[in-house]
């Protein structure tokens, strides 16, 4: 079978970001699939521009990717964001156009725009059309206040129950947004969770060079990696390493990029945070190196009603690198955390609890390895990356039948 997936924020292994598609793309090629990934050549996560980078390339197992032109200009202004989700939009339906002899499209949101090009695309060329949705959009930007127009409120939600009602298969990647998407008109839907593939990381590895690197060695070692966006609540971090001053032992650690953090450093800077230390992002290949350098691993959202809905992705890898889990985060995935004894809940927005929950834990740190071994488990024996990716590879096989 030849899928053909439109995936604006796409990252592959060597890049930063999310790298889910790519790792489920390689599966579907180990199983004698052709894949073919239609991208952009600016990056989702640091807005860098790439596009003076090979426009198609062909991986190791033998995935196509394909750079598809794109308006670099996604850490400005929402309004800014969207030309460059329409760039995309249009562009990757031209690119499209000229993928040949595809059996199945596949198309993914967030960003909800791209996700019209894949439904167009499998109808012109006749093919099953399945939508993988990520994140409830626009539900999650007109909560966090991205999206206030009632106009584009309403055009947004007409879109979302669109795609949900002419899609041949749904899947999302949290028990938690079933409902959402069925009451909305998608009429088959699978789970198909967010998970983290166990051998990509040494559970036994001290992560002694990255902490050598930036100095600590003798730190108890707090690390967040992922975006540095509003919906990630950092403002929150800064408070609570505010509170920690009197531990100087205690180092606060943000991995990661996005359209808040040069604001978050200056912030920073400005209150003399000295043990809040700001990285920028790695590439999936370079992760475990990095979270091996880390005590304990944070997870935090916006005090949201719709985020309780989340499974985010980087919870996943803290417990597969055994790692235990500061979880600033309700919901289902507390449900996950706190079923597994792989970390602690800090009720989201409250600086001064996840001050004393850091505390807790660098006092602790045996029970820290054993909460990190606890989630570890958990990944080997229910959410395994390659677990999924079969039961992903199953869903396409059935809608080809």
């Amino acid at each position: 079978m030849h899928i053909l997936l439109i995936h604006q924020a796409f990252a592959a292994l060597d890049e930063p970001g999310g790298t889910r598609h790519h790792e489920l793309a390689r599966h579907l090629r180990g199983r004698g699939h052709q894949v073919t990934i239609i991208t952009s050549p600016v990056s989702y996560l640091t807005g860098a521009d790439g596009r003076r980078r090979e426009r198609k390339q062909v991986d190791d197992l033998g995935v196509t990717i394909i750079r598809s032109y794109t308006l670099p200009a996604l850490h400005r202004s929402f309004i800014w964001r969207v030309f460059s989700f329409i760039s995309f939009m249009i562009s990757a339906f031209i690119q499209g156009l000229f993928v040949r002899k595809v059996d199945l499209v596949w198309g993914t949101t967030p960003p909800i725009f791209q996700a019209p090009t894949a439904w167009l695309l499998a109808r012109l060329k006749g093919v099953p059309f399945l939508l993988e949705v990520r994140d409830l959009w626009p539900a999650f930007a007109v909560g966090v206040g991205v999206l206030k127009n009632p106009f584009l409120i309403k055009i947004s939600e007409g879109l979302e129950r669109f795609l949900y009602r002419h899609a041949d298969q749904v899947v999302v990647n949290s028990p938690g947004f079933i409902q959402h998407v069925s009451e909305r008109g998608a009429k088959t839907v699978s789970l198909v969770p967010n998970g983290a593939d166990p051998d990509m990381f040494d559970p036994s590895a001290t992560g002694e060079q990255f902490r050598k690197k930036f100095g600590l060695t003798d730190c108890f070692v707090v690390l967040y990696a992922g975006a540095h966006g509003m919906s990630n609540d950092l403002d929150v971090v800064l408070d609570a390493a505010d509170l920690l001053r009197d531990e100087p032992s205690i180092r606060i650690v943000l991995v990661g990029s996005g359209k808040e953090k040069p604001r978050l450093r200056e912030e920073a800077d400005q209150r003399g945070l000295d043990n809040v230390l700001f990285l920028p992002p790695v590439p999936k290949v370079d992760m475990p190196g990095t979270l091996a350098g880390a005590d304990a691993c944070l997870a935090i959202l916006k005090p949201i009603e719709m985020y309780k809905t989340t499974y985010p992705n980087k919870v996943f890898d803290y417990m597969a690198a055994s790692r235990p889990v500061i979880l600033a985060i309700d919901g289902v995935i507390r449900t996950v955390v706190e079923g597994a004894q792989a970390g602690v809940f800090v009720q989201p927005g409250d600086p001064q609890a996840l001050a004393e929950t850091i505390r807790q834990m660098a006092n602790n740190p045996e029970k820290c390895r054993k909460m990190g071994m606890n989630g570890r488990i958990l990944i080997e024996t229910q959410f395994s990356r390659d677990d999924f990716a079969q039961k992903f590879a199953s869903i396409l096989d059935e809608m080809r039948e």
